[in-house]
């Protein structure tokens, strides 16, 4: 069993119109929202054996926070510049490629290619996977290179504004 968790980046700001999309910090919502997210991932005992992220500044930190609360070590964090601006192919690519020793592996990145990333593996039809969602996606394959469109299941969506019952 492998399991895939596709986060978001948090919100970003568009306070320094001289930054480039890639450059672009988080606000103060995402710097909340990141660790408030984390800490549901927390709550629900997840730990991943692997997170990769967008080299992108708003990707990287905000798995640099949820990775944080969630006692991922920071420093192994990996990027990988294909995230950015990606599609789900190529986002696919990423997922086969990584070793079957891992377990969990948490992706860090952008819409629309995340988005689309989950509705192409999981179940269950996503319109957006909103700044700062997670979407876990459980496979029922012993290697990551099985991993197939539609042969995902949905384990939770969850986002900032999600009410919690």
């Amino acid at each position: 069993m492998k399991t895939l968790y596709v986060v978001r980046h948090a919100k970003s700001s568009w306070d320094f119109p001289q930054l480039s999309d890639f450059d672009r910090p988080l606000n103060k919502r995402g710097k909340r929202n990141a660790p408030d997210m984390g800490n549901r991932l927390k709550m629900r005992g997840i730990l991943p054996d692997l997170i990769i992220a967008s080299p992108a500044n708003r990707a990287l930190t905000t798995a640099k926070k949820i990775a944080k609360e969630i006692g991922y070590p920071v420093e192994s964090i990996r990027e990988n510049d294909q995230i950015y601006h990606s599609s789900e192919a190529t986002l696919l690519q990423i997922i086969k490629d990584t070793p079957d020793n891992i377990q969990g592996l948490m992706l860090f990145g952008h819409n629309p290619g995340f988005t689309d990333l989950a509705n192409f593996l999981g179940d269950q039809w996503i319109d957006n996977v909103p700044t700062c969602g997670i979407v876990a996606i459980a496979f029922d394959v012993e290697s990551w290179t099985s991993v197939a469109p539609k042969t995902g299941k949905n384990l939770f969506f969850d986002y900032p504004k999600k009410v919690l019952l």
